[in-house]
């Protein structure tokens, strides 16, 4: 089946390379390709779209505001060219965010969770566990990380262990994101970030689990948050 989205981007540029990118992806139909946002909002109510692809920084309506309009059921994703935006991304319960300059390798990513959004049970993920499978919202999940021969999933329904690699709840569950090579956290749901002696950080979640992010996923991290260094 064919994923039907919409692009709004105010950049006559960016569209293009959407409308090429998504081109060769392959199993995409694009809807329309909006400069602004009151004509995607247009839009989007008459085509009723299964993903809507939107910058943030649009004239007349942003691409936040714009998110909160569309019809139920549209999936978003952001994509900017400005870091500081992925927490209100996240916030706002989006797919994914991507950054400008866009790449194939990525898009193909986020096109891959929207999809995935699409087929299965809205937001509940079945975890195996010892003692059966647990079903839990994906909003729930705080962190997953390596623990021993298990996998922890830390969450606000409690903490639970699985034979699921990391990988799995990557692919599985949109907004985590990789800061280690043991670990994958919700950005959203970190309270702060502790340095530690090697350049990384320590998150520590809502529930005061700490979780190790590299010193290269930390560079990153900054960047995404818009921090300096």
């Amino acid at each position: 089946m064919m994923l039907r989205v919409l692009i709004a981007d105010d950049e006559a540029m960016a569209r293009r390379r959407l409308e090429r990118l998504l081109g060769d992806l392959g199993g995409v139909e694009i809807t329309a390709s909006c400069p602004d946002g009151p004509s995607a909002l247009a839009a989007a109510a008459a085509t009723l779209p299964d993903l809507a692809l939107l910058d943030i920084d649009m004239p007349g309506l942003s691409g936040v505001e714009l998110a909160r309009q569309l019809p139920a059921g549209t999936a978003v994703i952001f994509t900017t060219a400005h870091p500081e935006h992925a927490v209100t991304a996240f916030d706002d319960g989006v797919v994914d965010y991507v950054l400008k300059p866009i790449e194939a390798g990525r898009l193909a990513l986020a096109l891959r969770r929207a999809e995935l959004r699409r087929r299965e049970a809205p937001g509940v993920v079945p975890i195996p566990t010892p003692s059966g499978i647990v079903l839990l919202p994906s909003t729930c999940l705080l962190a997953v990380s390596i623990d021993g021969l298990s996998t922890r999933v830390d969450s606000d329904r409690g903490v639970w262990f699985s034979d699921w690699p990391l990988t799995e709840f990557e692919r599985r569950v949109a907004g985590l994101h990789r800061v280690h090579r043991t670990a994958l956290v919700r950005l959203e749901r970190v309270a702060r970030l502790r340095p530690t002696d090697g350049g990384g950080y320590d998150a520590i979640l809502e529930s005061g689990h700490a979780i190790s992010v590299s010193r290269s996923a930390a560079r990153d991290l900054r960047k995404r948050l818009g921090l300096r260094g």
